[in-house]
């Protein structure tokens, strides 16, 4: 009955990190390939998410007004939508104006997902190849974007790390004709701030998440900022109740503990800079909680089984297209991780 299968799922699909529990032994792993922060979520984001619990017996409120209200109170008065991990987001973002055939214009190397989503719709997905140092070929997106339907920009980008200005993302967004999906799953470790091109652009979205700065990765909840006019054709075409009432009332709460956000953002900050500082191989900048390291000569699916094997994950960079085969991703954890990982990839 496989012949059953669409096309686009006959091979391919998201290539998923290794995992700690892919490692023989029972020794402590640095787990440094998922972009996970390393410190449980917020007290305050744990005991809402355990009050939560005792009304799971009934469906969550279809507009997660608690969440909404959280981030209008936390952000000002944006328009906001939900989804089940940035993922969701994307996908109901894509499902809401995509008709299959549509132009989908994508800068890569960056994030597969957002191919995987677009050809799920049925559309027609443009890889845009990024400049020789990672940075943006504005004038070769908007070339794509002009007859797209969606042009999707990761800044700080997946997994290159690097941003593109304010400006760029200006520039793109009056070059365009269509929406431009802004995925800013990192931003927060970045010093940069989209959000005024909000305020001007009807054709931006920006993605964001819990994932990363406020420690709810297996929560599973993602938002962004749309135009007015967007939200209620996106709400019309999402998966009712996707977004839970144990995730959005931990989200909500997370929000209201800025010291545990400030906390990490600094530890990645200056991890950033000792990685850089301490090793032996080429360290992209980067405004994420993250790195990408040139491993030359060794190749990355090398270089990631030989420190698996010493008891340290880091994400092998060959799965993402565009991108050659020796570079890795290496997320900011605790300290001990980061030291254990200086220390073995120097080793080689």
């Amino acid at each position: 009955m496989e012949h059953l299968v669409r096309s686009c799922y006959k091979q391919g699909g998201y290539v998923f990190a290794k995992k700690a529990a892919n490692l023989a032994g029972d020794g402590r792993v640095a787990r440094l390939a998922s972009n996970e922060n390393p410190e449980a979520p917020s007290p305050a984001a744990i005991a809402a998410a355990q009050e939560a619990v005792r009304t799971a017996n009934r469906y969550p409120d279809e507009r997660v007004d608690v969440l909404v209200s959280a981030l209008r109170a936390y952000y000002g008065n944006y328009h906001f939508v939900t989804g089940v991990g940035m993922d969701g987001v994307i996908e109901t973002l894509i499902r809401t104006l995509v008709d299959p055939g549509d132009k989908v214009a994508v800068s890569t190397p960056t994030f597969s997902f957002y191919g995987i989503a677009a050809q799920a719709q049925g559309a027609n997905v443009i890889a845009v190849r990024r400049q020789p140092d990672f940075s943006v070929d504005t004038a070769a997106l908007i070339r794509e974007g002009k007859d797209a339907k969606i042009v999707v920009l990761c800044t700080p980008n997946n997994p290159t790390g690097n941003l593109t200005s304010f400006e760029d993302v200006q520039t793109i967004l009056e070059g365009i004709c269509g929406m431009l999906f802004l995925d800013n799953a990192y931003v927060e470790f970045s010093g940069t701030d989209y959000l005024p091109l909000m305020r001007k652009y009807e054709n931006l979205v920006i993605g964001r998440t819990f994932s990363k700065v406020h420690s709810l990765a297996g929560l599973r909840i993602g938002y962004a900022f749309v135009p007015a006019w967007l939200q209620p054709f996106y709400l019309r075409a999402g998966t009712p109740f996707t977004v839970n009432t144990i995730s959005a009332a931990a989200a909500a709460a997370a929000l209201t503990d800025k010291a545990h956000a400030d906390r990490y953002i600094g530890q990645v900050v200056t991890w950033r800079k000792q990685f850089s500082a301490d090793l032996k191989y080429p360290v992209l900048p980067s405004g994420a909680n993250f790195v990408m390291v040139d491993v030359t000569p060794f190749t990355c699916d090398e270089v990631v089984e030989r420190l698996a094997a010493k008891g340290v994950l880091v994400r092998s960079c060959r799965s993402f297209t565009g991108l050659a085969d020796h570079y890795i991703r290496v997320s900011i954890g605790e300290d001990w991780e980061n030291e254990r990982f200086i220390k073995e990839l120097n080793a080689l």
